[in-house]
């Protein structure tokens, strides 16, 4: 993210600091944050535009067997269960944001 290097041999705990993530925030919260907000960003878009095309898209065919693959929206989903919104109200909720 800051372009930081294994030979600039800076601690992991400095970089944290210069990203202003605490210890305090788990990891996974702040997926989770970046997630929906990258979410709301594609969402929010024209329909025409790939990102929001890829997301929101189908593909025709069958899967192979077996347990099927995560996909992307499917952490959405769990992050929007998380806050107690279904996929429809958070999209909802990100295109009808105001500039």
């Amino acid at each position: 993210m800051l372009g930081v290097t294994r030979r600039d041999r800076k601690r992991n705990v400095d970089i944290m600091k210069t990203l202003d993530i605490s210890l305090d925030k788990h990891i996974i919260e702040i997926l989770r944050i970046r997630r929906l907000t990258y979410f709301g960003h594609v969402s929010h878009m024209p329909a025409e535009r790939f990102p929001h095309i890829a997301l929101f898209g189908r593909t025709e065919g069958s899967r192979t067997r077996g347990r099927r693959r995560k996909k992307w929206l499917d952490n959405v989903r769990e992050n929007c269960a998380a806050t107690n919104l279904t996929l429809v109200e958070a999209t909802r909720v990100a295109e009808d944001r105001r500039f």
